[in-house]
C-alpha cells in the first residue's frame, strides 16, 4: 500500500481542488490519501464525492498551534467534525486568518512592496487565506523566486519583517480537543528548521505524555540525519512515525506520494480513531 497522510487543497492553500486532489492521488498510484487542509474541513465533502474507485480517503486537518512563542502544526485525523468545542476552536483560528493576512499586506506595503489585499484575496480564492497566499503574491510581483523563499526573516517567517501573528491553539489543548472528538494527533514536520524556530524535544516528550499519538518523520524538510534522530525519539517516547508529502499542488515542488506512511502505522491510526473512519471507493459517510 502507498499511503500519503498530509495534503492540501484549495480549501486552504493548495492549488488542486479537493476533487482534483483525490483524482491526482489515484493517478499517482496512491492507495490512501489524507486531506489535511489548514484549520478547516471544508474540502472533505467535495473530495468524498469525487473519490475514485481504489482510493481511500482519510479525513483530517492541520491545526495551527503555538507554544512558548514557537509556531507548530498538528495533524488531526479521523475526528468527528461536528464535535462542538473542537469546531468552535477551528472557527476561531479560521476567522483570524483574514485580519492576519491583511496585516501582512500592510507591513509589506510599508516595506515598499506593491502588494494589495485584492491580489492576495484573488490568489486565495475560496480557500482559507494564509501566509502561502501572501507568499504567492510576492512571487507574482517578482520579489522572491519561489513561495519557499518568502518564508525567511526578510519577509514572512516567524519574527520576519512582514510577519503578523494570529489566533493559534495551544498544542496541549489541540491534543485534548482532537482526542475528545475521537481523532488521532501527529506532530507535523517537528524539526523543519528551515521554516524557523522549532520546539525542543522536551516539549515533544511533554506532548507525548499528554496523549500525542505520533510525529511526522519522513518529510521534505527533514534530512536523513534528522529523520534518524526523530525515529529514535519516537521509539523512546512510544510515538507512531508517519511519512507524507505535505503536497500543495503547484505551490510546492514535492509530488503526491513522494514520502509515505508504513501500512502498519496507518492501521494503528485507524484503530485508535473513534470519530470517523477512512472512506474507500466513491464516497460515503464521515461518521461512525
Amino acid at each position: 500500500m502507498r499511503i500519503d497522510l498530509h495534503t492540501h487543497s484549495t480549501a486552504s492553500d493548495g492549488t488542486d481542488t479537493p476533487a482534483e486532489l483525490v483524482r491526482n492521488a489515484a493517478a499517482a498510484g496512491l492507495d490512501v490519501v489524507a486531506l489535511t487542509d489548514h484549520d478547516t474541513v471544508r474540502g472533505h465533502a467535495e473530495a468524498l464525492a469525487a473519490l475514485p474507485e481504489g482510493l481511500t480517503l482519510v479525513t483530517g486537518a492541520e491545526l495551527s498551534c503555538r507554544v512558548d512563542g514557537v509556531s507548530l502544526h498538528m495533524l488531526a485525523y479521523l475526528f468527528d467534525p461536528e464535535e462542538p468545542e473542537f469546531a468552535r476552536e477551528r472557527e476561531l483560528v479560521r476567522d483570524d486568518r483574514v485580519p492576519r493576512a491583511q496585516a501582512m499586506v500592510t507591513k509589506l506595503q510599508a516595506l515598499g512592496v506593491p502588494v494589495t489585499w485584492d491580489q492576495v484575496a484573488r490568489i486565495a480564492g475560496d480557500g482559507s487565506v494564509g501566509r502561502p497566499h501572501v507568499a504567492a503574491a510576492l512571487v507574482e510581483l517578482g520579489v522572491v523566486p519561489t513561495v519557499s523563499d518568502a518564508f525567511t526573516p526578510e519577509w514572512l517567517a516567524d519574527g520576519g519583517r512582514a510577519h503578523a501573528g494570529k489566533h493559534e491553539l495551544d498544542p496541549f489543548d489541540a491534543v485534548r480537543l482532537v482526542k475528545a472528538a475521537g481523532g488521532v494527533t501527529v506532530f507535523a514536520h517537528p524539526a523543519a528548521v528551515k521554516r524557523g524556530s522549532v520546539v525542543p524535544e522536551s516539549a515533544i516528550a511533554q506532548l507525548a505524555a499528554a496523549g500525542l499519538d505520533g510525529i511526522e518523520v519522513d518529510h521534505m524538510d527533514h534530512d536523513e540525519a534528522t529523520r534518524a534522530r526523530l525515529r529514535g525519539l519516537a521509539a523512546d517516547l512510544g510515538l507512531l512515525t508517519t511519512g507524507s508529502s505535505d503536497y500543495h499542488g503547484s505551490r510546492k515542488t514535492v509530488a503526491l506520494g513522494e514520502y509515505t506512511t508504513d501500512p502498519e502505522i496507518y492501521g494503528e491510526i485507524t484503530r485508535r480513531s473513534t470519530g470517523a473512519f477512512p472512506v474507500p471507493g466513491a464516497g460515503g459517510a464521515l461518521r461512525r
